[in-house]
């Protein structure tokens, strides 16, 4: 009987092993392009810490789910599970998105490497990035008077 429980949840496990592991890839690639030059060392150990490093390009505790405006815009050039293991791919996609203004529709506006290069989180600032969106990065919501 032990070894049916054990036959039984091993599968389960392994699943959520290979589920967990599936983004990574993204944030590694980040990390040796960006974060292991940055000059702000400091900054960088901060991103790097396993609870807040996905929310370069996530927010809010349902990460799969929920992109800030940075990974909205990094999901337009990369299909998560097709590009996975193209290195070239990503970094490509990554710098062309930190190139992007944070507000499209102000040419003035900042640009994600920008942020980045002030050691500040491209996504936005960190305590708003660990809240749960109240709709998708760059869309207005009902909650704002529409």
């Amino acid at each position: 009987m032990r070894y049916c429980r054990i036959l039984f949840i091993l599968p389960i496990l392994v699943a959520l092993v290979s589920i967990a592991k599936a983004d990574p890839k993204f944030y590694a690639v980040f990390k040796k392009e960006y974060l292991d030059k940055h000059p702000d060392k400091k900054f960088a150990e901060a991103v790097n810490k396993a609870d807040v490093r996905c929310l370069v390009c996530h927010q809010g505790k349902k990460l799969k789910k929920n992109r800030n405006s940075l990974g909205h815009e990094l999901a337009k050039f990369l299909d998560r599970k097709k590009d996975l293991k193209d290195d070239k791919k990503i970094a490509e996609s990554i710098k062309k998105v930190l190139a992007m203004h944070v507000d499209p529709k102000n040419d003035k506006s900042e640009t994600y490497m920008d942020r980045l290069k002030a050691s500040k989180w491209p996504g936005g600032e960190l305590e708003e990035l660990k809240k749960e969106p109240k709709g998708e990065p760059g869309k207005e919501t009902p909650e704002a008077g529409n």
